[in-house]
């Protein structure tokens, strides 16, 4: 039997976006322009990304919410997707996990909390049995139960993951950025059972601790390969990629190395940034789905990346394939990166 599609576990979350009109100092007052609400959290943002591009890709929701309004909203974007929803998880002891999102002038800033997504364990996850390719898990860091120690894995989330492997799924992880100590603390023991490894600049640099970003800001292009290098000597399986505003690299084991740039796109057309690297990691993974070669599949994820800064939250500016596509093969591309 030919596997498709993709389970979605870890973060759900409500993003409650801000858009303010400039960046205070501590202490002092800026102004909401605006503010919207939507899901969040990498699998619902890969997810209902992927449900946009493809509407016949099968895909399955896996986490924990709690028994509330915000939980509510969760389940009828879930629903209004067509994701399969039957490893959700609701639970009456914590609330569904929200964050505040500050977006203005190109950056962001979250205030998160962590509730119900703090209870996501080994245990939620068992009953999954569907014929999907990938496992995706996001955010490491950021799942309490699963990022605890475990005596024979290292984590928890390492021992899930190789379950995940036995079942006959692919896994896929994502992080979020936090400092290096803890960051290679959590993400080292999942390495070995990760198959496909798609983080940003910072992500990487804190796991490899090579500079990937210069004191002016630049990026630091040589020190790429080296960095995706590091993360096959420490276990990753199949294929590692790294994201960045300026474009991404990758290759697959004993692959060559591509890097390309990004899309252009005029800063008076982008909305907002949330969810653009998630948007990145949907596109990345339909052309790894669909076995897309490595510099189209950096391209696609490039391209999804570009259709998010269209809007304000973190999935409404996904687009289906089609125009995915056409955009690809019309659109001006950023200079080579240097």
């Amino acid at each position: 039997m030919e596997r498709r599609g993709i389970v979605g576990a870890g973060n759900w979350i409500i993003d409650k976006v801000k858009n303010i009109d400039r960046w205070p100092g501590e202490g002092n007052l800026c102004n909401i322009l605006n503010q919207v609400q939507s899901t969040g959290g990498g699998p619902a943002n890969v997810l209902f990304d992927l449900a946009v591009m493809d509407k016949d890709l099968p895909l399955y929701a896996a986490g924990v919410i709690g028994v509330d309004k915000e939980g509510d909203f969760v389940m009828s974007e879930i629903a209004r997707h067509g994701v399969d929803s039957s490893f959700m998880k609701r639970i009456a002891t914590r609330d569904t996990s929200f964050t505040d999102v500050m977006s203005g002038e190109g950056k962001r800033t979250f205030f998160h909390c962590r509730g119900a997504n703090s209870e996501l364990d080994c245990a939620t996850l068992d009953d999954i049995d569907v014929p999907a390719k990938f496992f995706y898990l996001g955010y490491l860091l950021l799942l309490d139960k699963l990022d605890e120690s475990d005596p024979e894995y290292g984590t928890v989330a390492a021992r899930l993951l190789d379950s995940m492997l036995h079942k006959g799924y692919r896994t896929i992880v994502d992080f979020v950025s936090e400092a290096p100590e803890k960051f290679r603390r959590i993400v080292f023991p999942a390495l070995p059972f990760i198959d496909i490894l798609i983080v940003n600049e910072i992500e990487a640099s804190a796991c490899s601790s090579l500079e990937l970003r210069r004191a002016d800001g630049s990026l630091n292009v040589e020190n790429l390969p080296k960095a995706l290098d590091f993360m096959f000597e420490h276990g990753v399986r199949e294929t590692a990629v790294i994201h960045f505003p300026e474009g991404a690299a990758g290759r697959h084991k004993n692959g060559e190395f591509v890097c390309t740039p990004s899309c252009r796109v005029e800063k008076s057309e982008i909305v907002g940034s949330t969810g653009a690297g998630d948007a990145f990691c949907a596109g990345m993974i339909y052309a790894l789905h669909e076995n897309f070669p490595m510099e189209k599949a950096l391209r696609f994820g490039c391209v999804s990346s570009r259709f998010n800064l269209l809007s304000a939250t973190a999935s409404d500016g996904a687009v289906p394939l089609a125009k995915m596509i056409d955009f690809m093969e019309k659109c001006s591309w950023n200079p080579a990166l240097r």
